[in-house]
């Protein structure tokens, strides 16, 4: 007797990110983080002026920051692949915390010195270092598939919102206190670490044997990025949009300063910037859904090379930030398919070096730009210089457009099953 046949239960459907509890955890303590940091970040070269007096010790409270991020980098990826991601996470808010705390009972006590603001520096960039691709990597596990081009834009906008607020908050805060930027901060990172707490991570198996040298795993993640054709087409793109639109920015703002536009205009100017990137990271996932991944990057450039030529031909600082705000609606959309196809097509293995070793690309070509746009604005007259940083970023266009790589990014990838958080 043959019975009939088993009948499948049906799938049930992913669950939105707006009822998605772990994620939004996330999402939300690291708001709150990113507006204490960055609030303290504008705060920290007014508080050494204040106490010292000195530029140069300012200058290296804030290099020190840079300096700590790089040198984390790459080996902060191995740490993420290696240990357990949300021990990382924790490590990162209470680290930053404590930091924080220190500074602000040094103020209060009068004895804040040089270099224990440098060790609070080193720290907060260290950990910035450590966070990011601890964040990137747990990605994929927290959300679906379907939802992951989103999660990653609302991320983006999440960056631009605290950086925007964080910075804006900073001066007043300071005016209120010395020490009140970073007591804010200091409550942020405390309120995120007992955020975090409650994100559940799906427990990680560590690798089979010995882990190996530091090293020899740094240069394993760097040669998975430069061998896998997808990744490192993408992880090129996202270094030529950051090198030469950073450039373009410091030409625009030299041009405006020997154009005689008012300080108060260029700084609507760089709050456009801003504002436009907040809406891009709005619309990005709508548009990389509609245009898929291949035609979202190539769409990005074409539309940067077609707009950053026109601000040779704008006098007023309010139209070149409403040319700033067009601008900055595009990259988000880019880098939400950036990021999205690379972190689906990385083993979890790799992800955590996969991450950093695109925040050191980028951050290098984001350092590398403005020293590139201050040599084109010294030696060319403004309009020309422009015209250099247009040009680069047309032949970027033009690469990634006949870019066979790129070409072969699916637009529709089948979702895959991921481990329920537990």
């Amino acid at each position: 007797m043959t019975g009939a046949p088993p009948v499948s239960s049906p799938v049930p459907p992913p669950v939105p990110l707006s009822r998605n509890r772990d994620y939004r955890l996330l999402w939300g303590s690291q708001a709150l983080s990113e507006f204490g940091f960055h609030a303290s970040m504008i705060a920290f070269p007014l508080l050494v002026l204040a106490l010292t007096g000195s530029g140069a010790a300012s200058g290296l409270v804030m290099g020190t920051i840079a300096a700590a991020q790089m040198v984390a980098g790459l080996p902060a990826g191995v740490l993420v692949d290696r240990y357990d991601r949300k021990a990382i996470m924790l490590g990162c808010e209470a680290a930053q915390a404590l930091s924080a705390i220190s500074l602000v009972v040094a103020v209060w006590t009068g004895t804040a010195t040089v270099p224990h603001m440098v060790v609070v520096a080193a720290v907060f960039g260290a950990s910035a270092a450590l966070f990011e691709p601890a964040e990137s990597a747990s990605l994929p596990v927290l959300v679906a598939e379907v939802h992951l081009p989103t999660a990653v834009a609302m991320n983006t906008a999440r960056s631009s919102m605290g950086q925007l607020s964080g910075t804006a908050t900073g001066g007043f805060l300071f005016a209120a206190g010395r020490s009140v930027p970073f007591l804010a901060d200091a409550v942020t990172h405390t309120l995120s670490f007992c955020a975090l707490l409650f994100v559940r991570l799906p427990k990680r198996e560590r690798p089979a044997g010995r882990t190996g040298h530091l090293g020899r795993e740094v240069l394993t993640g760097l040669r998975w990025v430069w061998q896998e054709s997808g990744i490192r087409a993408t992880v090129l793109c996202a270094v030529v949009l950051n090198m030469f639109f950073s450039a373009f920015y410091i030409v625009v703002i030299v041009l405006a300063g020997t154009r005689g536009v008012p300080s108060g205009e260029v700084g609507v100017m760089a709050a456009m910037l801003g504002v436009g990137g907040v809406l891009g990271a709005l619309a990005a996932p709508v548009l990389h859904r509609r245009l898929g991944p291949y035609r979202a990057i190539v769409a990005v450039f074409w539309a940067l090379a077609a707009l950053t030529p026109v601000t040779a031909l704008v006098h007023s600082g309010y139209l070149t930030g409403v040319l700033f705000a067009l601008m900055a609606l595009f990259p988000p959309t880019a880098n939400t398919a950036i990021m999205t196809e690379q972190l689906l097509r990385t083993p979890d293995q790799l992800r955590g070096r996969l991450t950093s070793a695109l925040v050191l690309a980028c951050g290098a070509a984001g350092a590398a730009g403005p020293a590139l746009g201050g040599l084109l604005a010294q030696i060319l007259p403004g309009d020309r210089a422009i015209l250099v940083c247009s040009a680069g970023i047309a032949a970027a266009a033009v690469l990634t457009t006949v870019s066979p790589a790129l070409r072969r990014l699916s637009p529709n990838r089948p979702a895959e099953k991921r481990p329920a958080a537990a």
